[in-house]
């Protein structure tokens, strides 16, 4: 099975999947519910030989591709699943591409919008070849990614078992708005992405006038210390090779700078590379603030809320993925990751039940450089030329893996 051919047919599929891409752009949705995003998707592939399934708690679409090579009747016919997210961010897009948001507050920032295109061009190509393939193939469109949230729902659904049986493989794909290297591909062997833990905190004191503050009780000075207090946390009692990371982004206090206020909060976004370091924040978070607080005679509401899982490849399965890369555009299109990157992603929790890898893609827009903007900008833009890279990939990953399963 000839990989120039996969190639030279994804570039012959380009025009309809940019169409697709732009589409989606302009039409962008949130969250759990995509109901045109589902409907463009379910119309691109409606002329396939598909087993559909839309999901019931959110808007997903799962597809089965049985290949009819081998014996079809096998109930241990291999299966490689296929994911890309759909949904979009709460932004106001500030690119001025001709094919920008027409929805005020809405935007495919994070290139959600090339992943489902792409694996919409991958599915068309699959099924020319269905002939050749000895197993199945699920197709995962997921909502939701962005609040790390549709891929667990898909599959307490049943995705992963959509052919009959557990997925064997399952790769996802990510583009990147800048880099510098479009067309790259990166890879990383185990531990990829990080957790990502999100945490909301009250201070509750007593307000007052801001002449008198010893007849209150201010939380806003208070609020500062545990603010500064978790950076030193951070630095004091986590292992600087298995780091955290604590971002405080809202702060919010008072409506007049003469009152001091009953309350004062804040929230932060937590990062860990391991499920250890997540457990230890767990309870050294409580223990700083409160002790904070008790200390100046304040109480604290503390709301810890645990979220996407730290994002872990299979070692043998990410080489495979760097291999077809090789195979398919040359060693000089594949880059290895020194080091894992900050984001986080619920395809870990595929990767998780199913040994597998994740793989990113450089879509730096041509002619921009180091300036580029990066993914959840209003201004980030994505080079359309990588579409025809990653459809290819997702056929070409499909394709290989099942014919080496198939002959194991």
């Amino acid at each position: 099975m000839s990989v120039a051919r996969i190639l030279e047919d994804a570039r012959e599929l380009h025009g309809d999947v940019v169409q697709l891409r732009h589409d989606l752009h302009r039409h962008p949705e949130l969250g759990l519910d995509l109901p045109r995003t589902q409907e463009k998707v379910l119309e691109a592939i409606s002329d396939l030989p598909l087993e559909i399934t839309l999901g019931k708690g959110l808007t997903s679409v799962g597809a089965v591709l049985r290949g009819t090579a081998g014996d079809p009747s096998a109930v241990d016919r291999p299966t490689v699943l296929l994911r890309a997210d759909m949904d979009a961010l709460p932004l106001q897009e500030e690119t001025g591409v001709d094919f920008a948001s027409t929805v005020p507050n809405r935007m495919h920032a994070c290139g959600h919008d090339l992943h489902t295109s792409m694996l919409v061009g991958a599915a068309r190509l699959l099924a020319e070849r269905r002939h050749q393939l000895a197993g199945d193939v699920v197709l995962m469109f997921q909502p939701a990614e962005e609040q790390l949230a549709g891929a667990p729902m898909m599959i307490e659904e049943g995705i992963l078992e959509l052919s009959g049986r557990q997925a064997d493989a399952a790769y996802g794909l990510h583009v990147f708005s800048a880099g510098g290297n479009t067309g790259r591909f990166e890879t990383k062997a185990g531990v990829m992405m990080s957790a990502a833990d999100a945490l909301f905190v009250k201070v509750i004191g007593r307000g007052g006038h801001g002449s008198a503050p010893h007849q209150a009780k201010d939380p806003v000075p208070v609020m500062a210390e545990m603010i500064v207090g978790l950076q030193h946390m951070v630095t004091r009692q986590f292992n600087a090779h298995d780091p955290v990371v604590v971002s405080v982004g809202m702060v919010k206090a008072g409506e007049a700078i003469n009152v001091i206020p009953d309350t004062a909060e804040f929230g932060a976004s937590l990062r860990m590379y391991s499920d250890e370091a997540r457990t230890k924040m767990q309870s050294a978070i409580p223990r700083l603030l409160k002790g904070i607080a008790s200390a100046h005679g304040l109480e604290v509401d503390i709301n810890y809320h645990v979220g996407g899982r730290v994002t872990i490849t299979d070692a043998a399965h990410t080489a495979f993925a760097a291999e077809q890369i090789h195979e398919l555009f040359g060693a000089e299109r594949h880059h290895s990751l020194p080091a894992p990157l900050g984001g986080s992603e619920d395809f870990a929790d595929v990767l998780a039940r199913v040994p597998g890898s994740f793989i990113c893609l450089d879509a730096t827009p041509l002619g921009v450089g180091p300036d580029a903007a990066f993914n959840h900008s209003p201004r980030a833009t994505f080079d359309d030329s990588v579409l025809v890279d990653g459809t290819a990939l997702y056929t070409q990953l499909a394709v290989a893996r099942l014919a080496q399963l198939a002959a194991a």
